[in-house]
């Protein structure tokens, strides 16, 4: 049976120059960077050539590029780092209800050693309101940690704004960019963006990396104590053949980002007019234009979202009802719930993602795929 895979917010395919990159790491230089000799200084030299590949595609400095073991790890360190760093003065963090659960979960156990966090309400498109963050702000807000693009709806929230009222007020602004970077063109310096999350596996790298970008000058507290790599920050043997593939895909990704958005816009257009189409009683879920160019959330009315992804994986359809890191958690979409979603729309989300080796024939199948599988299902 042949494959379809749509669910490329979850992850994507590692790509063929990426892997031969990494190839080498694995087998001929495999030094430590950390040590003095030639293999590893070869080592050494690639993960740096990596971290200027990485700071290229975002608009930063080499030096501001810390390397950890995942966009999770990277959530982690921000808001941990932030807040130890800065629990003398200032104890209060700012979030929404819609981040992904690397950051409720780090504000919640937070919560739990004495912080105080607001979580923002959205609107119905997912988008926060920069009033009701300005509202929230006190003299002990130390972070404001708002995600760049949603990973379950696609909503890009206004991410200059919120920056620049937390430029306004001398507060950490941190975002979580981890389905955005590669999918939009994104730039630290002219957004103002202090701190940013990004993940390889997002955009055909290597599972197991991911990076952290920290403005010069601020300061956090390491999130892994052992040894002095990433600048005393991040302790750990360097993972060179993920950093290489990470740093090979971002290359890949900052070369083509105009091509690969205008490609994904197209399959998601077109996926998105032709179910609306061919098939009744639907809600698109999250912001029309403001949006993720290759995602698409619908609901199909009185239908059971995880039939339908058995229906679809017996058709050799690969899609997700929300967050893949979250598809073994029973209790529904936090971000479906936040938009105001009933539960009955809420079971029937459909979370179609799509990526680089999708062709047109691909989404003429899922579409219908869909069509059928529906019809089937209502039936019932």
């Amino acid at each position: 049976m042949d494959t379809y895979y749509f669910d490329n917010g979850a992850t994507t395919k590692v790509k063929e120059e990426v892997l031969n990159e990494m190839i080498p790491f694995f087998s001929e230089e495999y030094g430590n960077p950390s040590s003095v000799y030639h293999l590893a200084r070869n080592a050494k030299k690639a993960v740096e050539e990596a971290r200027e590949k990485v700071a290229n595609l975002i608009g930063a400095k080499k030096n501001e590029i810390y390397f950890v073991g995942s966009g999770s790890e990277a959530d982690n360190t921000a808001l941990k780092g932030i807040a130890y760093k800065n629990k003398k003065y200032k104890n209060h963090i700012i979030t929404s209800k819609i981040e992904h659960h690397a950051v409720l979960e780090s504000c919640q156990f937070l919560e739990s050693q004495g912080f105080e966090v607001t979580y923002l309400n959205v609107d119905e498109k997912g988008f926060i309101n920069p009033n009701e963050l300005r509202q929230a702000i006190t003299d002990k807000t130390a972070l404001i940690s708002i995600m760049f693009a949603n990973n379950e709806i696609g909503t890009i929230e206004p991410i200059e704004e919120i920056a620049e009222i937390a430029k306004q007020r001398g507060i950490i602004f941190h975002t979580d960019a981890v389905q955005a970077v590669g999918n939009t063109k994104i730039d630290v310096g002219k957004m103002k963006i202090d701190m940013l999350s990004l993940s390889g596996h997002k955009i055909y790298g290597p599972k197991g990396i991911g990076a952290l970008y920290v403005k010069e000058n601020i300061q956090f507290e390491k999130f892994i104590n052992g040894g002095h790599q990433e600048r005393d920050k991040r302790a750990g043997t360097e993972n060179t053949a993920g950093i290489v593939g990470l740093g090979k895909a971002c290359q890949l990704a900052n070369n083509d980002i105009e091509n690969h958005i205008k490609k994904m816009k197209l399959f998601r257009n077109y996926y998105i007019d032709e179910v609306s189409k061919k098939i009744s009683n639907i809600r698109i879920n999250g912001a029309i234009n403001a949006r993720l160019p290759g995602n698409s959330n619908i609901s199909f009315e009185g239908i059971n979202g995880n039939d339908l992804l058995l229906e679809l994986d017996n058709l050799g359809i690969c899609a997700s009802s929300g967050s893949a890191c979250n598809s073994k958690n029973p209790m529904p979409s936090h971000v479906l719930s936040a938009i105001g979603l009933n539960e009955n729309l809420i079971k029937g989300a459909l979370r179609v993602t799509f990526g680089e080796f999708n062709t047109k024939e691909q989404v003429d199948y899922l579409v219908a795929s869909l069509e059928k599988t529906v019809k089937k299902l209502r039936k019932k």
